[in-house]
């Protein structure tokens, strides 16, 4: 088979299993991509998950010996929920963001590229291939801007045509010389919406992001989130979709086709209370198949807290209580102090002065002082 009917047979054979689009580009370095990344790395804005080779991430040939091309996959995942169900006083519920809905998309991506290898190498037996899914070196927008998905948005996502920016990507290097595609012109013109909306400022101008100051990754650290951005989280257990709700491009794009991320509303929208008694094996078992789960039980907890807060909801404080006596998570228990000075009850103010009697973490000891001074100018 001669390369131009094999790459129309890659093309076919991946939309018979379910990826939405494929590109291709050639493997050369994306030189100017790894001046941007270390300036991004000077400025202190990359989320630490990073592969932290700026030559890995931008020299494909380091990856694969013999590198010529990349394929790139793109597949869409829902924007809409059916039956989302309604938070109500006593019954407040979180959200996780639409990239967590359905099965782990690290999962779905990586049996589709598995399935794309095993069709390369029956018709060229000797290739050489390697697939990578968002946890990889190479950085998957880049790969996707220049094999034609997409182009690069001012909310450093890439926005296909047909999808919007709900797309998952993945991509695979090999040693097979394909044509490569066109990429894409930009589409963005003069609009700001998404970096107007930015509930951060994360955004620090078009195409550049502070991930210090994303809820996406602020959802995921494992830290206690800064002061001036609990309020912000408002009740977002994982990631956050604001910059591509408000993006006009996205306007109309639903993208209900693909069975695996079909959401279950218990999962993509729980009840917060709940969520707080879980132990790790119950997480697991409930949470386990969607990749907002990969960072573990800790951070959800910490983030439903918070969005028990800023629903100021009473009906939490006694469960919120008894966690700041016995939990033994300093991040958790100063978590629960700065919650409850901000719902501000009564008995909330009380237990935050019996807990300073006893604790003995510097900093957890200092979020309840705070949380009692809140109380009191309150008042």
């Amino acid at each position: 088979m001669n390369a131009v009917r094999l790459q129309q047979a890659v093309r076919e054979y991946a939309q018979s299993i379910g990826i939405d689009k494929i590109g291709f580009t050639t493997a050369a370095p994306f030189r100017e991509l790894k001046n941007r990344l270390k300036r991004q790395q000077e400025l202190g804005y990359q989320s630490g998950f990073e592969e932290k080779d700026l030559d890995k991430r931008t020299q494909p040939a380091l990856l694969l010996d013999q590198a010529e091309s990349i394929i790139a996959i793109a597949v869409a995942y829902p924007s809409k929920m059916s039956n989302s169900p309604k938070g109500k006083k006593g019954e407040r519920r979180g959200i996780f963001c639409r990239a967590s809905w359905g099965i782990d998309y690290h999962v779905v991506l990586r049996e589709k590229l598995a399935l794309l290898e095993e069709f390369i190498l029956k018709q060229v037996p000797d290739a050489k291939v390697r697939s990578m899914v968002d946890t990889g070196e190479l950085v998957d927008r880049a790969v996707a801007e220049r094999a034609g998905i997409g182009w690069s948005a001012k909310n450093c996502a890439i926005i296909t045509p047909e999808f919007g920016s709900y797309v998952y990507l993945g991509e695979m290097i090999t040693n097979i010389p394909f044509a490569p595609d066109t990429p894409m012109e930009d589409e963005c013109g003069d609009c700001t919406l998404c970096l107007d909306a930015c509930p951060t400022g994360a955004l620090v101008q078009g195409g550049q992001l502070n991930a210090q100051r994303c809820i996406a990754f602020l959802t995921q650290s494992k830290k206690p989130i800064p002061e001036e951005f609990r309020a912000k989280i408002g009740n977002r257990l994982y990631g956050c979709d604001t910059c591509q709700t408000i993006c006009p491009k996205n306007k109309g794009k639903h993208n209900l086709h693909q069975q695996a991320f079909q959401p279950d509303p218990e999962l993509a929208k729980p009840l917060l209370q709940p969520v707080l008694r879980l132990s790790n094996r119950e997480f697991k078992e409930r949470f386990g198949e969607v990749s907002g789960s990969w960072r573990g039980k800790n951070p959800i907890q910490r983030n439903a807290i918070l969005a028990l807060a800023h629903f100021k909801d009473e009906t939490a404080v006694s469960e919120l209580i008894a966690m700041l006596g016995t939990d033994p998570r300093p991040v958790i228990r100063g978590t629960i102090a700065w919650a409850l000075g901000e719902i501000g009850t009564k008995e909330g103010y009380q237990a935050l002065e019996a807990a300073l009697l006893k604790e003995e973490d510097f900093e957890v000891r200092a979020e309840l002082q705070k949380a009692i001074e809140t109380h009191k100018e309150r008042i």
